[in-house]
């Protein structure tokens, strides 16, 4: 009946099922063509199961694979320099004011060729997998020009293809304003809407598109141009919402019907209720609040009060959220921002999947989905978020390609 049977471990499915994690204890996996055809107790097997890779799991436990739905992990250079001078008390917004922050990563993504962002990308989704990541979003925004938009998605392909990563990817070409559009910023959205989204969208290179909605980048109503145009290309949509002051974000997004509002810090209670009618993800992104030393937080308690789902991500980006591990953002999410360890581990699971439109096939461990498995040698889930940095997965089980 199996191709492969994993016995005797503990699941933690992450499914919806009214326990903590999803656990069943004492547990079985079965899997056939790469798809769990079981998951269940040892003791509801059926008595004429058959496999000739029957596995021992020693009372581990078994976790779905994880997901890192927000990263922008291609890119040209890096932006150590500036870490230093925000040590030293420049703020965020003066550094990208004066054409540092986002631009300069725009100049050596630029000056990079698609085979160095390649190699360069897939360095660091081999760190992220090394977590236990298994499926991994990508963004573009630091080319800015139709070629190097594209540039960057293909890479995102290819490099989570040489790592063995299912990848997610999104077009973020309204990310900053290019230096030459510098005094036209409508003129570039048009540009991004009538040039950009079509282009990424007849070449099949992007699952979803973003912006960044904010006073250093575009405003609500130069978003929902950029959200009209995805809309009519057949194209998902998420933003970048509410991190550095309120502009309404996140309803902007509830009321496109985004997968997702990301960041949120300063996001208002309506933001909040309309994310909540209209099931919008709220993604939260710990490592930027971190290294950028913001003390304001997500509104947490107003999302669980209101049922938002709460995913996390790493964000992982050379300016704001130079991160690598997905495990330490469980630990962040319970310590800088209030989350449950089993809030934060629904956050790189089930939540995470929501946040990108495929939960139907990853997420959780539930039969029909893709067999996608962590095995931890763990006593319990919330070790994961427990230890800084988290746990080393014993082994990864994937047909997650």
């Amino acid at each position: 009946m199996f191709d492969t049977l994993l016995r005797n471990l503990n699941i933690a499915t992450m499914a919806d099922t009214g326990t903590a994690y999803g656990t069943i204890m004492d547990g079985a996996i079965g899997i056939k063509d790469g798809r769990l055809v079981f998951v269940g107790r040892q003791a509801d097997l059926p008595s004429d199961a058959r496999t000739s890779d029957e596995r021992d799991c020693e009372g581990m436990w078994a976790l779905p694979g994880f997901i890192d739905c927000h990263t922008h992990i291609v890119f040209g250079g890096n932006r150590a320099r500036e870490f230093e001078e925000r040590l030293n008390g420049v703020s965020y917004e003066e550094i990208a004011r004066r054409g540092g922050g986002i631009l300069s990563t725009v100049t050596n993504t630029r000056n990079a060729s698609e085979a160095e962002l390649t190699t360069s990308a897939a360095k660091r989704l081999r760190q992220l997998a090394a977590g236990g990541v298994t499926t991994v979003e990508i963004k573009s925004g630091y080319g800015l020009t139709l070629e190097d938009e594209l540039k960057m998605l293909r890479a995102a392909k290819a490099a989570a293809k040489e790592v063995g990563l299912k990848v997610q990817t999104t077009f973020l070409g309204a990310h900053a304003l290019p230096p030459e559009y510098h005094d036209d910023r409508d003129g570039y959205i048009s540009h991004v809407c009538d040039v950009m989204i079509p282009a990424a969208a007849n070449e099949g290179l992007a699952d979803a598109v973003d912006a960044f909605c904010e006073g250093i980048a575009f405003s609500p109503d130069q978003t929902a141009r950029v959200f009209e145009a995805a809309k009519a290309h057949g194209i998902k949509m998420k933003l970048h919402a509410d991190q550095l002051s309120d502009l309404g974000g996140g309803g902007l997004a509830a009321r496109h019907q985004a997968l997702s509002a990301d960041h949120l810090e300063y996001a208002s209670a309506e933001s909040v209720k309309a994310m909540a009618k209209e099931g919008t993800v709220a993604v939260l992104l710990p490592g930027a609040f971190y290294v950028l030393q913001e003390s304001k937080r997500p509104p947490v308690e107003m999302m669980r009060a209101e049922g938002v789902h709460m995913a996390l991500a790493t964000d992982a980006n050379p300016g704001s959220s130079p991160v690598l591990s997905i495990q330490l953002m469980l630990h962040m999410g319970c310590t800088l921002f209030g989350l449950t360890p089993e809030e934060a581990l629904k956050g790189i699971t089930i939540n995470g999947a929501r946040a990108l439109d495929i939960l139907h096939d990853r997420g959780t461990l539930e039969v029909g989905k893709c067999a996608d498995i962590l095995l931890f040698d763990i006593s319990e889930p919330a070790e994961l978020a427990y230890f800084v940095g988290g746990v080393p997965p014993h082994k990864i089980i994937s047909f997650n390609r």
